[in-house]
């Protein structure tokens, strides 16, 4: 690839708002002196877009019509994974890391990650199926320590669940499907119950059944932070920094599909 895997996370932060939408506003100022009307239009179209890529109500309607996050597993189904036999597997997926957290004095991992780990943790004790983590150094930060080995330390010593299954290699999520696979399909695993994000999980899922294509292992989704924002409406539509936050892990999220990642 000549390198250009480690130009992912610059390429990723340019193609996202702000940044395409100041370029925008850059080129409507230019557009003022010889066409007036077409500059003010691309100017107010730009800031409108920019109001917008703020909003919790933009990302509210992003998710709900370009992701289709799946619903939550049901009590029933917790229950019923209780009873399932010993080739099951709770596989989590790792959401980024902190090279170094001073005030623990140690690496850490990013509270998107450290989410899913806790639901992680949480269907493990209610389900007394093992527990995985699967993630390893990303593109942005190649010499910081191996996500999966940060999970296991917090998940040993903060949450009292150790870790069955470590993947600590993986770079993105089709890397996290392949390897996981290849862990888990010679040590007899027929059943991953995968845990994410519910944003994120439409794709990981794409890429875990891609990567188990052949085999007989089954993947089954445990979608996590599906609660719905409980603002009110006007607040929806003013800009914050979370709705700004969703609204480029979505679009994120959406440039991981088209490239395949």
């Amino acid at each position: 690839m000549f390198g250009i895997e480690a130009w992912k996370p610059v390429l990723t932060a340019l193609l996202l708002p702000p940044v395409p939408l100041l370029l925008l506003m850059l080129i409507g100022a230019r557009l003022i002196l010889p066409r007036r009307g077409l500059g003010w239009f691309v100017i107010v179209f730009s800031v409108t877009l920019m109001w917008l890529s703020a909003c919790t109500g933009t990302a509210q309607l992003l998710s709900q019509f370009a992701l289709h996050p799946p619903a939550a597993m049901t009590s029933d189904r917790i229950k019923e994974l209780k009873t399932t036999k010993a080739s099951t597997a709770i596989i989590v997926l790792g959401g980024g890391l902190e090279p170094f957290a001073p005030e623990y004095g140690v690496s850490s991992l990013s509270y998107a990650s450290l989410e899913r780990l806790r639901y992680g943790v949480w269907l493990s004790r209610e389900t007394g199926l093992p527990l995985g983590f699967t993630g390893g150094v990303g593109f942005a930060q190649p010499d910081a320590k191996p996500e999966a080995q940060i999970a296991a330390q917090i998940a040993a010593s903060e949450f009292g669940r150790p870790l069955r299954f470590v993947e600590d290699n993986s770079r993105d999520t089709r890397e996290n499907a392949a390897r996981t696979i290849a862990l888990l399909r010679p040590i007899g695993v027929k059943h991953i119950v995968l845990v994410t994000h519910g944003w994120h999980m439409p794709r990981a899922l794409k890429a875990f059944e891609t990567a188990a294509a052949g085999s007989d292992i089954r993947i089954e989704v445990a979608a996590m932070g599906l609660a719905r924002n409980t603002e009110t409406q006007a607040l929806q539509w003013l800009p914050s920094s979370k709705g700004f936050s969703d609204v480029r892990s979505i679009l994120r999220e959406l440039l991981g599909r088209l490239a395949g990642a």
